[in-house]
C-alpha cells in the first residue's frame, strides 16, 4: 500500500460546479481520494505536497482516440501484423498520458488486451474503455474493403485490432455482432451510422442501416447495461440515430437547428472532432495523406468547414458537448490542439468541463473519473498557469503541468 497523500494549498478546479475552489486540501489514499477538503487537516504519516496556490485540476478526459490508429493510411493498418501494432499502441498511449489524459474512450480498434496491459501496469497509458470493432453495414464507413475486391475476407483482422468493422446486415446480424462486440469486453459500441470521410465507397450524406437495424444495436447495448456511440454527419443520419437510441453522436459537422433540438430532446450527447480534419488537411496539403483518394479530399474540405458552426449550434440549443480528437498515424500530438481550436465557440469553463465531468457523465463513469471527490480516483494536474484566464495552457501543457497523477500514482515525463 503506497502512502497516503495529501495535497494542500490548492485551487481546485470543481468541475461539477465550473469555478475554482482556493486553499483546499485533497486526501489521496491509494489510487482513490479520500477527501477534499478546506479545513486544515492532519500531516503526520503522510507525504505532503504543497500546490502553493497552483490550480489542481480532474485528469483529462479524450472521448474520442484510436489508440491503434499509428498509420493514416487505414487500409495499410489493416494489414498490419498484430504484434506490431500493439508495440506501436504502446508508444501513442504513454504520450496521451504525458498529455494529461487520464483517461481515454477508443472510438474502435483497440481491445481487451490493451485494456488490461494498461490495467495491469504492462504498458503506461491513460485509463482505457474501449468498443472493439465498429459496427457497419457492408459499403459502409468501416467497411474499408477497395471497389475491386469482392472477398468478405480481405483483412485478416481476426486479433481485433485496427479499424476494420464488423460488418452485419440485418437486425440479426447487427444483433449477433454487438452481442459479440459486448463478449469480448467492449464498455460501450461504435455504430457507423452514416458516411464518413476517411472511407473509400459510401456517400458523406447517406445514411446506414435501417431504423430496424439501429435500434436492434442500441437495444443490445443497453439490455448489457453499455451504451452505443454513432458516427454520423448530416442532420438526416444523425437524427436518425439519435431517434434509435444511441447516447452520442460522433463528429456531427454538418447537423443543423432542427437536429440539435432532436439531440437536446432525446438528451444526447455530442462529441466534436476539429483536431483531425486540421490535421488532414494539412497532411493533404503537404502531400502526407497516402490512400486518400480525390473524392475522400472533397468529403474532408466539405466537413472541415462546417465543425465549428455545428459546436455552436449544438451549444445554444443546450446539447452536452464532450472533448474529442480522432486523430490518426502522426498526428496524435496534436491532442491538445483541440481546445484552441474551439475557443471561439466554447468558454474556457466550457472546455475545461467538456474533457472532464461532461465527458464522465456521458461515458456513466463520473463515480470515478471527471471530477476530485471522496471516491473518486486520484487522477489529477496541478498547473503552474490559470486555464479559466487563458485556455492557451490546454495547448501546452506538458510545459504548464507541474504534476500530473493518475491513480495516485505520480507520473514522471
Amino acid at each position: 500500500m503506497s502512502q497516503p497523500i495529501v495535497i494542500k494549498n490548492a485551487r481546485l478546479f470543481n468541475s461539477e460546479r465550473g469555478l475554482l475552489e482556493p486553499h483546499t486540501q485533497i486526501l489521496i489514499e491509494g489510487e482513490r481520494v479520500e477527501a477534499v477538503t478546506q479545513e486544515a487537516v492532519p500531516e503526520a504519516g503522510r507525504r505532503v505536497i504543497d500546490a502553493a496556490d497552483r490550480v489542481v485540476m480532474p485528469g483529462l478526459i479524450d472521448c474520442h482516440v484510436h489508440v491503434t490508429a499509428s498509420m493514416q493510411d487505414l487500409v495499410a493498418q489493416a494489414l498490419e501484423v498484430p504484434s506490431l501494432v500493439v508495440a506501436r499502441s504502446a508508444k501513442i498511449m504513454d504520450a496521451m498520458l504525458l498529455r494529461g489524459f487520464t483517461s481515454v474512450r477508443d472510438a474502435a480498434g483497440a481491445d481487451y488486451g490493451l485494456q488490461e496491459a494498461v490495467a495491469k501496469g504492462l504498458f503506461r497509458g491513460p485509463r482505457l474503455y474501449i468498443a472493439g470493432l465498429p459496427i457497419s453495414q457492408t459499403g459502409g464507413h468501416a467497411d474499408m474493403r477497395p471497389r475491386s475486391v469482392r472477398s468478405q475476407h480481405y483483412f485478416c483482422s481476426c486479433a481485433g485490432l485496427g479499424l476494420i468493422g464488423a460488418i452485419a446486415d440485418g437486425v440479426g446480424e447487427v444483433r449477433r455482432q454487438v452481442r459479440e462486440q459486448i463478449r469480448t469486453g467492449a464498455n460501450h459500441i461504435k455504430i457507423m451510422a452514416g458516411g464518413g470521410v476517411a472511407s473509400p465507397s459510401d456517400p458523406l450524406e447517406g445514411t446506414q442501416f435501417s431504423m430496424e437495424e439501429l435500434r436492434a444495436a442500441c437495444e443490445e447495448a443497453e439490455a448489457a447495461n453499455v451504451y452505443a456511440m454513432a458516427h454520423a454527419y448530416s442532420p438526416r443520419a444523425v437524427t436518425r440515430a439519435v431517434q434509435a437510441g444511441v447516447r452520442s453522436i460522433e463528429h456531427g459537422n454538418l447537423i443543423d437547428e432542427a437536429t440539435v433540438e432532436v439531440m437536446k430532446a432525446h438528451g444526447t450527447y455530442y462529441v466534436p472532432t476539429l483536431s483531425t480534419y486540421a490535421a488532414a488537411e494539412d497532411l493533404v496539403a503537404s502531400g502526407g495523406a497516402p490512400g486518400w483518394t480525390d473524392e475522400m479530399v472533397a468529403k474532408l474540405r466539405k466537413v472541415s468547414t462546417r465543425g465549428v458552426e455545428a459546436i455552436r449550434l449544438a451549444q445554444a440549443a443546450g446539447v452536452p458537448i464532450v472533448f474529442g480528437t480522432d486523430l490518426l498515424g502522426l498526428e496524435h500530438h496534436r491532442q491538445n490542439g483541440e481546445f484552441a481550436l474551439r475557443q471561439s465557440v466554447m468558454t474556457p469553463v466550457q472546455q475545461l468541463q467538456s474533457a472532464t465531468i461532461t465527458a464522465a457523465r456521458m461515458m456513466n463513469q463520473d463515480t470515478h473519473i471527471g471530477r476530485l471527490a471522496k471516491g473518486t480516483y486520484a487522477d489529477l494536474l496541478m498547473l503552474d498557469r490559470n486555464p479559466l484566464d487563458d485556455i492557451g495552457v490546454m495547448g501546452h501543457l506538458p510545459t504548464h503541468m507541474a504534476m500530473l497523477m493518475k491513480a495516485g500514482q505520480e507520473v514522471q515525463p
